[in-house]
């Protein structure tokens, strides 16, 4: 496929604007070509104040601004597009949309969080399984450049641990899914799956999740509630510490998540392994239930 035509399946985040004028902008600065947003539908829960206030306007931008086609179901965005970008900012209706489509076996982005439970995202997997539908689901910050070049150089040796930071605002409905993904999603990209165990320390302010490889390597997570909205990392290696930040990437990390989803729609491969998905959903989940009770939890 030259240029492929991109559905989406929920316009109630700002991740579709983003997206949109990366793709269909050939004029940007940081355009990323391949693919073309063509076709909508709008979605949105009720139950989700983040959701039901932008929904409407989110669709009239991109039926005005872009002309973007907007159609009344997801089955008619896997009926008219080539890929799809299921982008609902409820990640507890993501299993239920993807349903609706999986049988069309369009290759398939699901943006974060890829479920609110382990049990959804199994379902989900499952489907893929069933269907033979490609599936990716990432955070943008996993292929932050930054974070990508401190991995990659290595002259200082094995990577022994890394701490993460990023904001952590909450949303009532997701819990840790909100914005705890993003920088687990960091976390597990430095260290990969083997994740045995998670202890969480919180406050009105901070949480500072720990987690507990396999092979001994331990990794951190420290969401802020309290001013510092940037996110970033210190990679720990055996002759010394990397300091990775986030805001001095030059290519903004939604157009570098974009390249690898274009690259993914052309060949049907998911560049993250399904089990890792599956894993930092059971992270998310395991670091929720020891917040509430104070205790170390296993995956």
């Amino acid at each position: 496929m030259s240029n492929i035509k991109i559905g989406m399946i929920g316009l109630d985040t700002s991740h579709v604007i983003a997206f949109t004028k990366l793709l269909n902008g050939k004029q940007h600065e940081h355009h990323v070509p391949g693919g073309e947003v063509v076709v909508a539908f709008p979605g949105g829960s009720k139950d989700m104040e983040f959701s039901y206030t932008r929904v409407e306007g989110f669709t009239e931008e991109m039926r005005n601004d872009f002309g973007i086609r907007i159609v009344q179901s997801p089955e008619e965005v896997a009926e008219q597009s080539d890929a799809i970008l299921l982008e609902s900012v409820d990640g507890r209706v993501h299993l239920e949309q993807f349903r609706k489509i999986a049988s069309f076996g369009k290759p398939t982005f699901i943006d974060k969080p890829i479920a609110t439970t382990t049990e959804d995202a199994k379902k989900i997997f499952q489907l893929t399984e069933e269907f033979g539908t490609p599936v990716m689901s990432s955070s943008s910050l996993r292929y932050s450049e930054g974070l990508t070049a401190g991995i990659e150089n290595n002259e200082s040796g094995a990577i022994f641990g890394v701490d993460c930071y990023g904001p952590l605002a909450m949303e009532p409905t997701h819990g840790l899914f909100w914005y705890g993904v993003h920088t687990v999603e960091m976390l597990y990209k430095v260290f990969g799956p083997g994740c045995e165990k998670v202890k969480v320390t919180k406050n009105d302010d901070h949480d500072l999740i720990v987690g507990e490889w396999k092979d001994g390597r331990i990794g951190t997570v420290r969401g802020n509630r309290k001013g510092n909205n940037s996110f970033g990392a210190l990679i720990h290696r055996e002759k010394g510490t990397q300091f990775v930040d986030v805001n001095a990437d030059k290519t903004p990390f939604y157009a570098t998540l974009l390249e690898e989803i274009i690259q993914f729609f052309k060949t049907g491969k998911s560049p993250i392994n399904h089990l890792e998905t599956l894993e930092i959903t059971r992270f998310l989940e395991a670091a929720g239930e020891s917040g509430e009770t104070g205790k170390t939890v296993k995956l």
